[in-house]
């Protein structure tokens, strides 16, 4: 053990030192004024998010996970219906298809990206398919203009899960407000987070905008008046205070991001890992990096080496979906995914967040340097 400071996957405190005044005003004044449901800050947060991803609608609610459960429930997907997606994700994204009661169909991801294989999707489409709902996952975008023809041309929804993309644009356009619904977690690590859980619905669709604020608040279009059944999946106020001051943040923030990212592939170059894109094909990708994953067969060794050097790092993921043991029920048949199996073999995720000094950076990669060789 030595006395050099250790390094985090992310440094919350340190972010929430450079906000601190703003942080803890918003806060006192939430408590001050004591409305801490569906409050005025979450109102202006419904206002302000859309606004920036270039969406017409937002609906908070609870969690990322509500947010999908929420899309899917809005667009009416059920019993019967199946839905295409990545096996290559967090679990999130599969157990919310589960709660309608409908099936997962997964195409394997592509060798470059870790997104779905867009390639693949028309492949598995049947008469029950009802929706894709592709993830952008680590932060670089889906091929949306694949993925959108394809939904065109098969009447399909289509449910972006931006959990981990806050902010990242296809083809000029704000992922969110691409699809026909866009779901998004401020988890605490995310690009743009809060302080506890949190999750918000982007959609252009006003009418799917309306169902999904009825579906949030207990099926109610007033107080006491309930249409539907619903569920209890509203955003706390002082959550969206503390999101309303990150948003203002949110360009530097994942400026921040791509930095240190470049700084990772500009020093990792050459040596025998395979390291993130910092765009995707034809360049018309802008991902913002919620984490810096690479692959590699030495995946194990750089781990420990950065462990021993008090490094964080976190594999993101271990264990495929359709290898699940709570998927694989969902499942008809045993599958296989080669390329995402293979991903989950070797990768690694390295610390990164906005104000991650060089200093830091070096030192991962001198630890990685030392086991490549």
């Amino acid at each position: 053990m030595t006395d050099t400071p250790s390094i985090p996957m992310v440094d919350l405190y340190g972010q929430y030192l450079s906000m601190q005044a703003e942080i803890d005003a918003a806060i006192s004044d939430v408590v001050t004024n004591t409305q801490f449901i569906m409050g005025p800050n979450v109102r202006a947060l419904e206002s302000e998010v859309p606004s920036y991803l270039g969406a017409n609608h937002a609906v908070a609610c609870a969690n990322g996970t509500d947010a999908l459960h929420l899309a899917l429930r809005a667009l009416g997907i059920g019993p019967g219906d199946e839905v295409i997606t990545t096996p290559f994700t967090f679990i999130a994204t599969v157990e919310a298809i589960a709660y309608v009661g409908a099936t997962p169909v997964f195409v394997d991801i592509g060798s470059t990206t870790h997104n779905i294989n867009t390639d693949l999707i028309e492949s598995v489409i049947t008469d029950k398919t009802r929706a894709i709902l592709p993830v952008h996952l680590f932060g670089l975008p889906c091929a949306m203009h694949d993925i959108m023809s394809i939904a065109e041309k098969h009447d399909l929804f289509v449910i972006e899960d931006c959990a981990q993309c806050f902010g990242a644009k296809f083809n000029g356009e704000t992922t969110g407000g691409i699809g026909h619904i866009g779901c998004h977690s401020f988890f605490p690590s995310k690009n743009l987070g809060c302080f506890g859980d949190g999750g918000m619905v982007t959609t252009n669709d006003s009418e799917l905008a309306e169902k999904l604020a009825v579906l949030r608040s207990h099926g109610s279009t007033k107080q006491y008046h309930h249409t539907i059944i619903g569920y209890n999946s509203r955003l706390d106020e002082l959550q969206a205070a503390i999101l309303r001051i990150k948003l203002k943040r949110i360009e530097q923030f994942n400026k921040g991001r791509l930095r240190v990212a470049k700084r990772y592939c500009d020093a990792l170059a050459g040596f025998d890992i395979q390291l993130p894109l910092l765009t995707a094909t034809d360049d018309v990708s802008a991902p913002v990096f919620h984490q810096f994953t690479l692959l590699s067969d030495q995946r194990d060794q750089i781990k420990e080496a950065l462990a021993e050097k008090q490094i964080a790092s976190a594999i993101y993921y271990p264990i495929p979906l359709h290898q699940q043991s709570a998927i694989t029920r969902l499942l008809s048949t045993k599958q296989s995914f080669p390329v995402a199996e293979n991903a989950a073999l070797r990768c690694l995720s390295l610390p990164i967040y906005p104000e991650m000094p060089d200093r830091s950076i070096d030192r991962v990669v001198t630890a990685i340097k030392h086991v490549l060789g």
